[in-house]
């Protein structure tokens, strides 16, 4: 069994796999880290290794599953199994890692695009060489409503919401036209171009907001909202040896 630990920027996402099947998956808090991990060892004694993905500076998360397993922190000098194009392979983000390591096993030689619908919207494409050849990174749903927030004196902070029409009437209304509107189009454009440019391009949807965008987009996706775990139990794999 393998345990595959996700710290992004506001949650920390837990994932237990057996021979490559995901058994149980969590999102919990940092505070409750070391009280969780104790859980489930007791409850899966037979976890051997883990893998930890972190976007922020880890802490003491480490050493805290070394006490119970072998671990592997995930760093731009982990294997990988595709042909890394990165120009600064050294500043690629650990998720992003994982996520076309997921799209290089799961959609093996056919040009993929992951996009990851987070606090930043990353877009990422592996072609049909399986070569990694870099993307894009976009505020993401929250982060551009907290911008219209905290760059202005007048403009409240709204959560996401439905949009009746493109064409806001109010202040409100024309916030989350701009924000989800905007988002939206653009999400569809960048795919436009990648189609331009890729054959026979295999588009997968991912991350915390993918859910509020699936059902938005003209363009036809596959939604997976496992696909970074995924990923990280690949690589966890790839690097036991």
């Amino acid at each position: 069994m393998n345990l595959v630990v996700d710290i992004g920027n506001t949650r920390i996402k837990l994932a237990i796999f057996e021979n490559q099947k995901l058994i149980i998956d969590e999102k919990i808090t940092s505070v409750i880290f070391l009280s969780k991990i104790k859980e489930m060892f007791e409850a899966f004694p037979k976890i051997e290794n883990a893998i930890i993905s972190s976007v922020r500076k880890l802490d003491k998360e480490p050493a805290i599953l070394a006490l119970f397993c072998k671990v592997h922190v995930l760093a731009h000098t982990s294997k990988a199994p595709f042909k890394n194009s990165y120009a600064t392979p050294q500043t690629l983000g650990v998720d992003r890692i994982a996520l076309v390591t997921a799209a290089f096993y799961k959609n093996p030689r056919k040009n993929t695009l992951v996009i990851d619908a987070g606090t930043c919207i990353t877009y990422d494409i592996i072609n049909d060489y399986g070569e990694y050849l870099g993307g894009a990174i976009s505020p993401g749903l929250a982060m551009r409503y907290k911008a219209l927030h905290n760059q202005t004196d007048g403009l409240p902070l709204l959560e996401p919401n439905e949009l009746l029409d493109f064409v806001g009437n109010t202040t409100e209304s024309s916030m989350h036209s701009g924000v989800i509107n905007g988002l939206t189009n653009e999400v569809d454009g960048v795919i436009e171009q990648y189609k331009l440019r890729f054959k026979d391009l295999t588009v997968i949807l991912t991350g915390g907001d993918a859910h509020f965008f699936g059902k938005r987009l003209k363009n036809s996706i596959f939604a997976n909202s496992k696909f970074l775990l995924e990923g990280l139990n690949y690589l966890l794999e790839y690097n036991k040896s």
